[in-house]
This record gives structure tokens, sequence and C-alpha cells, in this order.
């Protein structure tokens, strides 16, 4: 039936109202962009208060499909950036404790990586001029100047944070061994990441730890260290082509893990200079097989399978012959010893074995059952022999990562009892 002359002035005075609350969405996010700031609660109100009201005037008068996307996607990033950049009290002290780990575990490469059961802790605070005071591992070594990696990713944090980063006192206890093989990197990147957002009063929401991701990544170029040390135990990590993610894959339990670690420093930039730029379709192939094999072991607690599936092509044959010439001679004895598997920690020196009991947890064994002394003694005797010093440690996977473990003014511990009792 056609529509008469009123219903035809309605539909206009719809479409009319419908284009100002459109006009004034435009508005808003104008002027939201113009003054560089986050969006308040009252403008974003506004906008889908008015894309309601312009939704609801009348349902047959439709945004068009490309512009309804880029509304709902300009809305989800300004709310995002938001709760970034959420404040809370600026603090004046923090300190933070973060894992070792060890990447790569075998063939993946730039990919895998596994926390350990090893901490660093850093202590920042507010001072009158720049200091850093480190003890423990490799305290000699460290840069005591802004080159150190705990200021680098303090500098992310307070850029992140869009504040001046002031002047600051650091306290370094290394307890991972620098340089090694053990994401001593990593974990200075992580910590100074998380105690300048703390200290600039910024409060991650519940997916902060996936921001804290891409900070980190994107300072040290891959994930396979900074995501177990954020998250804790095993981590898979890629880049989809937009961003760094990172899922857990099973720990088995009651595993022990014993390390050679050399007293030597090995530089990754070193190791990586060894490594062939093009790599052979049939290396290829291999690493591809021993990687899904190896989370697949690991996923299912088949320790048996892990001795194929840390096996790689693609970075240890190289820096075994060229760097490290006890890393095979260790893998074989550690092997033949009893160990589940052994690899390269990283970019090494550090070389890592896997071990467990008779029948999987090491801690339901008989000591006469537990191989991790055994493994240790003989990769003590081949390190002898081949001429490589060093120590070796016996730990455990961390499932848990970086944590705050205080701060001042210190954080909430407010308590809410729910009413009534059962």
């Amino acid at each position: 039936m056609p529509k008469s002359m009123s219903d035809r002035a309605g539909d206009m005075l719809l479409g009319a109202t419908f284009a100002a609350s459109l006009g004034a969405i435009a508005f808003l996010l104008k002027l939201r962009k113009g003054n560089g700031k986050g969006t308040d609660e009252s403008v974003k109100k506004a906008i889908l208060e008015a894309l309601d009201e312009a939704r609801h005037s009348h349902p047959n008068i439709k945004l068009p499909h490309q512009h309804e996307r880029k509304m709902q996607e300009r809305m989800r990033l300004h709310a995002v950036e938001d709760d970034l950049h959420s404040e809370g009290p600026e603090r004046r002290k923090v300190t933070v404790r973060v894992p070792a780990t060890s990447a790569n575990l075998g063939p993946g490469y730039d990919t895998i990586g596994m926390a350990l059961d090893m901490w660093s802790e850093i202590t920042v605070e507010r001072a009158d001029r720049f200091e850093i005071v480190a003890e423990g591992e490799g305290a000699d070594d460290v840069p005591k100047d802004e080159s150190n990696l705990v200021v680098t990713g303090m500098k992310a944090a307070f850029a992140a944070a869009k504040k001046p980063m002031p002047l600051l006192k650091y306290h370094c206890i290394n307890r991972i061994p620098y340089a090694r093989g053990l994401g001593s990197s990593s974990a200075a990147i992580v910590a100074g990441l998380i105690a300048g957002l703390v200290l600039a009063g910024h409060q991650l929401p519940c997916w902060g730890s996936e921001e804290l991701l891409q900070l980190a990544a994107c300072i040290e170029g891959h994930p396979d260290n900074v995501a177990p040390a954020i998250y804790g135990g095993i981590q898979l990590g890629i880049h989809t082509g937009e961003r760094w993610t990172s899922e857990r894959v099973n720990t088995p339990p009651g595993i022990q893990l014993v390390l050679f670690i050399p007293d030597f420093i090995g530089k990754t930039s070193d190791a990586r200079g060894v490594l062939d730029s093009k790599v052979e379709r049939k290396d290829a192939v291999y690493n591809i097989g021993r990687v899904a094999w190896l989370v697949n072991a690991l996923s299912t607690s088949n320790l048996d399978n892990l001795r194929f599936g840390v096996e790689d092509a693609l970075h240890q044959p190289q820096r075994g012959k060229a760097v490290y010439k006890h890393l095979y001679p260790l893998i074989e004895a550690a092997n033949a010893a009893g160990a589940n598997g052994c690899f390269l920690s990283g970019a090494g020196p550090t070389v890592m074995a896997i071990t467990s009991g008779a029948s999987g947890d090491i801690f339901a064994q008989r000591l006469s059952e537990r191989v991790d002394w055994t493994v240790a003694e003989a990769m003590v005797r081949t390190a002898e022999a081949v001429g490589v010093k060093g120590q070796v440690y016996i730990t455990s996977p961390a499932e848990h990562g970086a944590q705050v473990v205080s701060a001042e003014p210190a954080f909430s511990s407010k308590v809410v009892r729910f009413k009534g009792d059962v």
C-alpha cells in the first residue's frame, strides 16, 4: 500500500533524526581524536546513546555495513585504550620477581619456551639520581647505565603509560645466570615493564598480560622467553600478523630439569650469527615433525617420546659445531644416563636435560628410581672430558610467571564478605 503524505513526512523526520544522531557521533569522535586523550565516560556514553537512538528511531534505517563495522571497531579500540591507560595511584617503590626461562626446547626455535623455578628479583624506587645496584649472578657484567634491559623495559612501560619517566634507583638481585641461555635478558625486560607500569600508576585489566606480551615481545623480537616469563609453564608463541599471542602447553607432572651451565658467557648475537640464512626443505620437514612430536609428548605426558621430540636440525647442529663443542657429547651422555630428552637451552651455552622417575612422577619414586642425579653426574664427567668447566643445577618447571612481590603504597587488600551465612 502506498504511504500517505503523513507517513512520508514521518519517515523524513525520523531520517533527519537519524542523520543528526550520526552527525553527533561523528562530531564526538572527531573531538575525541583532536584532543589526543582517552575517551571519557561521558563521551562514550553519548556515542552509544546516539547510536541506540538512531537505531531505534526507525528499524528500517540502518548504517551501511562498512560504516557499522568501522564504528564498532573504533569503539572497541577506544575501550581497549581506555582500559590500558586506566589510572591508579602512582607508587614510590615496587619489587618484582621473574623466573628464568629455557627457549626453543630443541626444535621449537623462537617459538616454545619453559619457565624455570629460578628467580631474579628487581626493586625499583623513585630517587634523586639514576643508579643501578646489582648483586648475584653476573653482577660485574651487567650494564650499570641506561643500556641495562631493566631500564629498557621501564622506558617502554612509561611510554605506554604516556608519562615521563622519573629518576629511579634499581636494585637487581640476579639469581638467573647471566648470558647463559636461561632468559636473563627476557627476565630483565619483563621486570622493567611490570615495575614501570606499577610505578606509573597504570592498572592493567584482566587481559593485561596479553598487552604486556605485546610490549615485551616487540623489545625481544620473539615470544619464546618472554611468554613463559610472564605466564609461567610451557608456552607456545606465534605472531598472527597483527599481534603476538601465546598458549600454554601441558607440563608433565613431576619432571626435573638438569642444567649444565658453563662458566663462559654465550652471546645470542654470536649464536645466531653461525646459523644458515636459508633452510633446506628436508631440515624444515624434520623440524616440523619434531615440533609436532614434542607438543604431543608434552600434552599427553608421554615422557618416552620426548627424546625424539627435542631433536633439531635448524640451530643445534650449527651451534654445536661452531661454538659449543660440549653440546652433543652432553646430550649423548644425558640420554645414555636415562634422561627423557636433552637439548641446548636458548642460544646456549647451557645444556638442559628433562628427567623423571621410573613411572613418571619423580616425587612418587624411590631414590634408586630417580635419574636426575645420575644424569647430572654423567653430564659433569662428560664436560670434564671435553674440557668445559661449569656448574650443574637441578630444578623444576615454574608453573606461574612474573609477579609483583610488594609495592609502596601497597595494593588494596580489601575483602568483601558476602551477605548471609550457610
